[in-house]
């Protein structure tokens, strides 16, 4: 079974870096794509960045490409967020996610989810 469990996030200024991590407890984590979500106050939860099984493929929105990354571990059942660069129309919760496909591009494709990580940036 898939159990998620972020870490990471905070409060940062504009322009500075955050990383949030997603560690799975259960022992199918290398067999699923990953994706990176984030709802902001009064908006949709939106996707940010995705990942394949294997790490090989990645795909980000445009408002985050080149800031930030997205990596996975599949030894430490792990997956990474890496933010730079971070503005405040950055401030939104966090969610990591399950794909039961090979890639997933809407947050209702998502089966299994983080409990949320706050990220809020300053200006």
């Amino acid at each position: 079974q898939v159990q998620l469990v972020e870490s990471g996030g905070g409060l940062v200024q504009a322009g500075g870096s955050l990383r949030l991590s997603c560690a799975d407890s259960g022992d199918t984590f290398s067999s699923y794509a990953m994706g990176w979500l984030r709802q902001a106050p009064g908006k949709e939860r939106v996707v940010v960045a995705t990942i394949s099984a294997s790490g090989g493929s990645t795909r980000y929105v445009d408002s985050v490409k080149g800031r930030f990354t997205i990596s996975r571990d599949n030894v430490k059942n792990t997956m990474g967020l890496k933010m730079n660069s971070l503005k405040p129309g950055d401030t939104a919760v966090y969610y990591c996610a399950s794909c039961p496909t090979y890639v997933c591009y809407a947050a209702k494709e998502y089966d299994y989810w983080g409990q949320g990580s706050q990220v809020v940036v300053s200006s």
